[in-house]
This record gives structure tokens, C-alpha cells and sequence, in this order.
């Protein structure tokens, strides 16, 4: 009854709805959804209109087949991901858009519009955000035994190296230089606690300010879509979380040498 009433009210063509969709899923992907989560935001908007559709997910790219009730028109797009950092934020503000347009019934037309709104509106204040993150570490410091200064040191180590990955992402550098660069950055600052005797735990100063690096988010992905059978995405995923983990080690050691840090 649902498909009736969508269909009567706008009946969008197969290929409006491919092309809709192609879009709609290269941000997804970009924003570091998991193939589980794409799979159903894409069936539930396809059925919406009427449509069947099926999807296959690559590590760059997204398959998309779209074919009619009747069967009398198949179309098929293939995206690209769209160059952009993981944001849960996004990833749920689009997800809600596939449930309006399954509830609510809007038209293909509005469809695009709340899309194109959504994906040009970033709701985060980089400088907020930069700043919780640089509290959130200084807590893992706290959590693993350090003391106030070195804490301290972490908040700033933290905060100039997370500006620096901002501003660095924003030049669209290399997410691995730019890995690299920021644990080096984050580990010289975070020895300063060596460096002048500061604190009683400078080991953990300079261990904690690079956590904000790690990729958690790809390797939790690369979890999910394991479980959801999506091993090729899974693997690229994986290996995408071990070369950014190997950059920031890269980044943590080149900074310990240069300010003559022991690491044992």
C-alpha cells in the first residue's frame, strides 16, 4: 500500500532514482558507513519509490542496479567515494533521510534537495571539537595513571597536533603524511615532559598524545563487515586501519628520536 501511494503521488523514473542513489551512497561511503548500514538505507529508498535494487560495494566504488516492479526498465550506476572525513553525524543524518523518504512519502525532488542541504552543511565547530578531543585524550592519560602535568602536556600536544590534521585535511593532503606529520608533531610536544622534568610520568605524556591517531573507526568497519559478509570491503578497510596505524608509528618513533626519548 506504502509503494502505491509513493507511486502515485510522484512515480520517479528508474534512472532518477539510480542516479539519486549513486550519490546518496558515495557520500555514505565516504563518511565511513558500513556496507550493513548502506545496503538497507538503500532498499528501504528504492522500495520507497518502487523500485528493486541492488547494490554492490567495493572499497572505492558502489555498484547500483535499479529495476522496475514490473521489470520492464533496469538501469545501473556505479560511484565513486566522495573525499571526505568519517562523520557519525552525517552518516545518521542521511540514514534519517531514507526513513523520511520511506515515511513521510516525499517526492524524488525533495529528496535531492534534503540531500544536497545535508551534504553542504557541516554542523561541527572545528575548533569545539578540537578541543574536546584534546580533553578526551588528556582523560586516556589520566586512565592509564599520569599525573596533572602530564595530562597538561598531553591537552596541548593533542590540541596543536589535531589543528595541524584539520588544517592539513582541509589542503587535501595525503591522509598517511598527514598521520605521519601530526604523531610527529604530538610525540615532540608530548616529550617536552622529558625534556624539562616536569612531571612523574613523562613515558605516559608521550604515549597518550598520539592516541587521538588512531583508527578506530576503520578497524571497528572492518569488524562489521565482516560479520555482515563483506569481505572484500572488510580486508580494504583492515588494511587501510594497519598502514594508518604503521604512519603513526612512524610519526611516534621519528619524534622520540629527535628528542632523544628512550622507548624501553
Amino acid at each position: 500500500m506504502k509503494n502505491m501511494i509513493s507511486g502515485e503521488r510522484q512515480a520517479p523514473e528508474s534512472r532518477e532514482v539510480c542516479r539519486f542513489l549513486s550519490e546518496y551512497c558515495g557520500r555514505l561511503l565516504g563518511h565511513g558507513a558500513t556496507c550493513l548500514r548502506m545496503e538497507k538505507n538503500v532498499k528501504r529508498i528504492a522500495d520507497a519509490y518502487g523500485k528493486q535494487a541492488e547494490i554492490t560495494i567495493s572499497p572505492r566504488h558502489v555498484h547500483i542496479s535499479i529495476l522496475n516492479q514490473d521489470k520492464s526498465e533496469f538501469v545501473t550506476a556505479i560511484s565513486s567515494s566522495s573525499p571526505c572525513a568519517t562523520s557519525f553525524d552525517m552518516i545518521t543524518r542521511l540514514s534519517r533521510l531514507s526513513w523520511e523518504i520511506a515515511d513521510d512519502h516525499i517526492d524524488l525532488q525533495s529528496a535531492w534537495r534534503k540531500f544536497r542541504d545535508i551534504s553542504a552543511e557541516d554542523r561541527q565547530n572545528k575548533w569545539l571539537v578540537c578541543i574536546l578531543v584534546s580533553f578526551a585524550n588528556m582523560a586516556f592519560c589520566r586512565l592509564f595513571g599520569g599525573d596533572a602535568v602530564a595530562m597538561c602536556v598531553v591537552w596541548c600536544a593533542t590540541f596543536a597536533g589535531y589543528c595541524m590534521k584539520q588544517y592539513m585535511l582541509k589542503q587535501h593532503v595525503d591522509i598517511r603524511l598527514v598521520v605521519m606529520v601530526c604523531a610527529f608533531v604530538s610525540s615532540v610536544l608530548g616529550a617536552t615532559d622529558y625534556l624539562f622534568s616536569l612531571g612523574a610520568t613523562p613515558a605516559l605524556a608521550v604515549g597518550t598524545s598520539i592516541l587521538y591517531l588512531v583508527p578506530g573507526v576503520p578497524f571497528l568497519n572492518s569488524f562489521s563487515d565482516i560479520l555482515g559478509r563483506y569481505y572484500i570491503c572488510s580486508f580494504s578497510r583492515f588494511m587501510d586501519a594497519v598502514v594508518l596505524t604503521v604512519c603513526l608509528s612512524v610519526g611516534l618513533c621519528a619524534g622520540m628520536v629527535v628528542m632523544k626519548v628512550g622507548m624501553f
